[in-house]
């Protein structure tokens, strides 16, 4: 794995230049900025259990759905992915993601939705916003706050929303104006590398072959992968205990299983792969300040191909949308 080079090394991105003429400029590390008040959610719209505050209770939720809830998590997913592919019109030098946040909000509650992360329990309090808005350095969890990005940023924005009893999540990395080489590569690797995983998703494969598939093309890239966080069953909770490595994890051999739904969120660096965590107990940012990006999608087991539960109405030919770059 990479690291930080020295001021007179050259530098990460490639471009032969020093790392003192070159990203070092770029370097500074992300500060939490000003986090505004909480927005309220009409009381027409359905909540789950965390919304007032309190915790979650956990049940055994089987891994496997019915097609009730199937029927239900496909409606939910294509409206998350909607919200996601919108957010990507906004995206750009000067906007803050608390503006960003805004909108994410306000387009959930359009559609009679709950935004899943506000007021979800962890941290140091709950989640105080309806979006993890995650910038450069910061691996997952960011808080949307008042800070404008800046051109050749990379930011990643990921929406869950409830409705009709169930949860749908999804994510994508975006870039902010003009980004240099080095960040795009890490971006296409990482959506590449969520296509590969979500093809591993297949019944009778054990679970730690999504993993495998999204280490080896990622390592043979260049780059790391988080062990951290990892993807996580969902249904009529936001999270079950099916837990979804990106890495090869040995023990993980669970058989994949049609009918089941989870997400493959793959989280990939630049340099290294460690996290440490901001004193708000949510942000979480890669140890030496590389960047990171990251894709995921909700699938659905089938007898052949994983069915994509989170593509937009108006995806272009592709279930792995371009997001990057909007």
């Amino acid at each position: 794995m990479r690291v930080l080079p020295k001021a007179n090394e050259d530098c990460w991105c490639g471009s032969g230049q020093k790392f003192k003429r070159c990203h070092k400029s770029t370097t500074d590390p992300i500060r939490p900025g000003k986090v505004s008040r909480l927005r309220p959610v009409p009381d027409s719209i359905e909540k789950p259990m965390w919304a007032d505050g309190t915790s979650v209770s956990r049940w055994d939720e089987p891994d496997v759905k019915s097609p009730d809830v199937i029927s239900r998590m496909r409606r939910t997913g294509r409206d998350a992915a909607n919200i996601l592919q919108s957010l990507g019109t906004i995206i750009k030098p000067g906007v803050t993601t608390e503006e960003i946040d805004e909108f994410c909000h306000d387009s959930a509650i359009a559609l009679g939705a709950y935004p899943s992360p506000l007021m979800y329990p962890g941290g140091s309090n709950p989640f105080p916003k309806s979006l993890c808005t995650s910038l450069n350095e910061v691996i997952c969890h960011g808080i949307p706050d008042d800070r404008p990005l800046e051109d050749g940023d990379v930011l990643n924005c990921d929406v869950t929303i409830f409705r009709e009893g169930v949860h749908g999540d999804t994510n994508a990395t975006f870039y902010v104006g003009t980004v240099d080489e080095a960040s795009r590569r890490l971006v296409e690797v990482t959506r590449e590398a969520t296509a590969r995983g979500i093809a591993a998703a297949i019944p009778g494969n054990p679970i730690n072959a999504i993993g495998e598939a999204i280490q080896s093309y990622a390592e043979a890239h260049g780059f790391g992968v988080v062990r951290d966080f990892v993807g996580h069953g969902i249904g009529e909770q936001f999270h079950t205990d099916l837990q979804i490595c990106h890495y090869y994890h040995p023990r993980l051999d669970q058989v994949i299983e049609e009918g089941m739904t989870f997400t493959i969120e793959p989280m990939i660096t630049i340099g290294n792969w460690r996290a440490r965590m901001w004193s708000d107990g949510w942000t979480a940012v890669t140890t030496d300040q590389s960047r990171t990006a990251q894709f995921e999608h909700t699938i659905l087991i089938t007898d052949g191909e994983p069915e994509i539960l989170t593509t937009p109405e108006t995806t272009p030919g592709h279930p792995y949308w371009d997001l990057a770059g909007r």
